[in-house]
């Protein structure tokens, strides 16, 4: 069963196995907000149930970007035409035959390790947003109000955080990991660390940071992450100019090699298409 755990005033947080996802309820007088929707129609049941044991009231979604473990539960949760908040980066990587070819491709990745899970996301209903954030938008809940904004490509071109100002927290997506080392599949690592400084930015003494898997975090915690990221997009510049081999670049990186390595090979790819 899917629980909600309260990280200020009217801001709960859900970790949902596998893959320790989290989900966000931000309550407000009028309307909450429910960040994320989890990987398959069958979890945003529960994920729905839970949201009605703490409110009644009428629901808006806004996903963080398009990985299947945040999105594709949304259109349980968007059920009688909720809206839904993404970067338009988002809205393309899952309307029509892109987000078709994603949801096999998701499938086919998980199929061996989490057979269920794998299932459900092959069934689920693509919901694809139809309200997107460019760059910022306010969303007024009713006597609170919430920030959603583009930081620039990171962990995908297409994350969104989420500034809940009154209760001190930001929501990161995955450009913030706890328990695992950071996803560099569709990543831009060359850009992430400025992303991730911008949100830091944003932030206040005693920001409650919510990560897109694990538990919640402080600012010393995202810092720490920023600078592993930041060492990481100069090991990956200087490799790039001194001509080094990926792999024994990977080596010396941050994170486990492999990690490191789908950095590498990214950075490199975009640095020799705009040196």
């Amino acid at each position: 069963m899917i629980a909600f755990a309260e990280v200020a005033a009217g801001v709960h947080v859900s970790r949902t196995q596998p893959l320790d996802v989290n989900t966000t309820l931000v309550v407000g007088e009028a309307t909450a907000l429910v960040v994320d929707t989890l990987s398959t129609e069958a979890q945003a049941g529960d994920l729905l149930d839970a949201v009605r044991r703490i409110t009644p009231l009428p629901l808006a979604v806004l996903v963080t970007h398009f990985h299947f473990d945040h999105c594709l539960g949304t259109a349980v949760l968007a059920a009688g035409g909720r809206p839904v908040y993404a970067h338009p980066a988002t809205v393309a990587r899952l309307a029509g035959t892109a987000g078709a070819n994603w949801q096999r491709h998701w499938h086919d990745e998980w199929v061996g390790a989490e057979p269920e899970l794998a299932a459900g996301v092959a069934a689920a209903r693509i919901q694809v947003p139809d309200q997107p954030v460019p760059g910022t938008a306010t969303l007024d809940l009713g006597g609170r109000s919430v920030v959603a904004w583009h930081p620039g490509p990171a962990h995908t071109d297409g994350d969104l955080v989420v500034h809940v100002p009154d209760a001190g927290v930001l929501l990161c997506g995955d450009l913030v990991e706890q328990g695992a080392p950071p996803d560099f599949t569709d990543a831009h690592p060359l850009d992430w660390p400025a992303a991730l400084a911008a949100v830091l930015r944003a932030a206040a003494d005693g920001t409650v940071f919510v990560p897109g898997h694990g538990a919640p975090v402080g600012g010393d915690f995202v810092a720490a992450q920023h600078a592993e990221l930041a060492a990481l997009e100069w090991l990956i510049r200087d490799g790039h100019a001194d001509g080094v081999d990926a792999h024994a670049l990977a080596a010396r990186g941050p994170y486990p090699a492999q990690t490191c390595l789908v950095a590498v090979r990214h950075g490199y790819r975009a640095l020799d298409a705009h040196p």
